[in-house]
């Protein structure tokens, strides 16, 4: 494999690994606003304290990514930067502001107003930010992105103000939502709480099934590229018959309340469809213009980031494991771990 390749599958598994973490808490914020019947606080009290002392970390994933994206292809990282800044922008002030909310609403007295309306700005940039991210990965994906040199000439609303990349975002918002609704059926502490939750799996997860039906039909004239890559690339169809497997295996694992087990399956569901998407896409990062290979570092930036790669992970991938460990919600009445 090519430094390109293995570079361009790193960028990959990072966005992966975002998706499964970063957009659950995303998704969890969706559930705060649409938190509702006789145990809504219940509801919210479980997504704080599953959301608790280690969301922030989710965005290291994405914080690899784009670093991996500028050093390893610089070009690439440009055009995208310039190109889809407006929503990019719009991205990172909605992660701003939810952060800032999530804190100021978990040190803010109890139920008064200013702890309510923190609560709403939570909430919404939940609900705005990864529609913008599914808004830009459409971008990207369309081909509507173009370049003469080094100039983007595609404008800077077009590539990501229609159709498709509108579908891919509530595709990406469904998919976090649905996911935060997985993951929560096993962290509640309740019978009641695991049943509110695996309800919302279940509803959200046919919503997928008909956003991701419509975006396969945009697909065809909204992403040509994706469209070839679905009918023509064994990799993709591999990976996109992997993905209805588990799919439905998710949500038979729901159906018969097996929640741990259904949490591995969605986030295979996700996980595959991130990958799906990267393998139809390939090897273009904008596509029709650049490529891993014409967009790529200079070799000697390259092997410097496959070493700096491989040393993160061996520090960073056990500490996140023993941190996430150490902070994992308990249930009710659980015993703390003992210490020496």
């Amino acid at each position: 494999m090519s430094t390109e390749a293995l570079l361009g599958f790193a960028v990959a598994g990072t966005f992966v690994l975002y998706a499964l973490f970063g957009g659950a808490d995303f998704g969890g914020g969706v559930w705060d606003l649409l938190a509702f019947g006789p145990r809504k606080a219940e509801q919210r009290a479980l997504i704080a304290q599953a959301m608790g002392p280690i969301w922030e970390v989710n965005h290291v994933w994405l914080i690899v990514g784009l670093v991996l994206l500028f050093s390893g292809f610089p070009r690439a990282f440009a055009a995208l930067s310039v190109a889809l800044h407006v929503p990019l922008t719009l991205l990172l002030l909605g992660i701003v502001f939810r952060g800032t909310a999530f804190t100021f609403r978990t040190y803010d007295t109890r139920g008064d107003l200013v702890e309510r309306r923190w609560g709403v700005v939570f909430s919404v940039a939940s609900l705005v930010a990864p529609l913008l991210l599914g808004m830009c990965v459409g971008a990207v994906a369309s081909g509507d992105i173009r370049m003469e040199g080094h100039v983007v000439v595609s404008g800077f609303f077009a590539p990501w103000t229609r159709p498709f990349p509108i579908a891919v975002g509530l595709l990406a918002l469904g998919l976090f939502a649905f996911l935060a609704a997985v993951y929560l059926t096993h962290e509640a502490g309740s019978p009641e709480l695991r049943e509110d939750f695996r309800r919302r799996a279940l509803v959200t997860g046919a919503g997928v099934f008909v956003l991701a039906a419509t975006v396969l039909v945009l697909t065809r004239d909204g992403a040509p590229r994706v469209w070839a890559g679905l009918l023509h690339s064994p990799f993709a169809l591999a990976l996109h018959a992997a993905t209805a497997v588990a799919a439905v295996t998710a949500f038979a694992l729901l159906g018969l309340r097996h929640f741990r087990a259904a949490r591995v399956a969605a986030a295979f569901q996700v996980g595959l469809i991130v990958l799906g998407w990267a393998a139809s896409q390939h090897p273009y990062l904008v596509e029709p213009d650049l490529t891993l290979q014409n967009s790529a570092a200079a070799p000697e930036v390259q092997r410097l980031l496959i070493v700096a790669l491989c040393v993160g992970v061996a520090v960073v991938v056990p500490s996140l494991v023993f941190f996430f460990r150490v902070f994992r919600p308990r249930p009710p009445g659980a015993t703390p771990p003992a210490h020496a």
